[in-house]
């Protein structure tokens, strides 16, 4: 089971992580989301029944819960009338050709964007840690973590 779990885990988190921080536009969100949906698939293995591809089933939990997270954020909000205004969660869903176009532009990256965005988002490791494996400052990895986000954003607006 572990093996298994293991290997959604690597083939599913990017994807997974990509559709969440496009419905939330939150990176801290979209990793805690992300984590939860794979625990959530963990606890619930053996639920599911086959009838869509894992892909799909991973995000129909990812989607449930940031469903629950704006129902739970939208009292926040109402009780603070300088807070961000209601979303409409139907316009917050994007398709899986943006999460694809992301896979896309990361796999034509340059080193050591690449890996180091891997690192950071896929393997969870800390600034610092990334650093150590490259024989460089902390400081440099999270510039270069910086970097790599902005080179996706930017060929993504192209």
């Amino acid at each position: 089971m572990d093996e298994e779990f293991s290997q959604l885990y690597s083939a599913y988190f990017m994807k997974v992580y990509c559709f969440v921080l496009n419905l939330s536009r939150n990176q801290d969100l979209a990793e805690e989301l992300t984590q939860k949906t794979f625990f959530k698939a963990m606890t619930a293995a053996g639920k599911h029944r086959g009838e869509a591809s894992e892909f799909t089933w991973l995000c129909a939990i990812a989607k449930n819960l940031f469903i629950d997270e704006c129902r739970r954020q939208k009292p926040l909000a109402a009780r603070d009338p300088d807070g961000p205004a209601d979303t409409d969660i139907e316009k917050a869903f994007v398709n899986q050709d943006t999460a694809f176009e992301i896979h896309c532009v990361l796999h034509d990256m340059e080193e050591p964007y690449k890996e180091v965005f891997q690192l950071r988002v896929f393997g969870e490791l800390s600034f610092q840690k990334i650093g150590m494996i490259f024989g460089k400052t902390e400081t440099w990895a999270r510039v270069t973590h910086h970097r790599a986000r902005l080179k996706i954003q930017e060929r993504m607006e192209e």
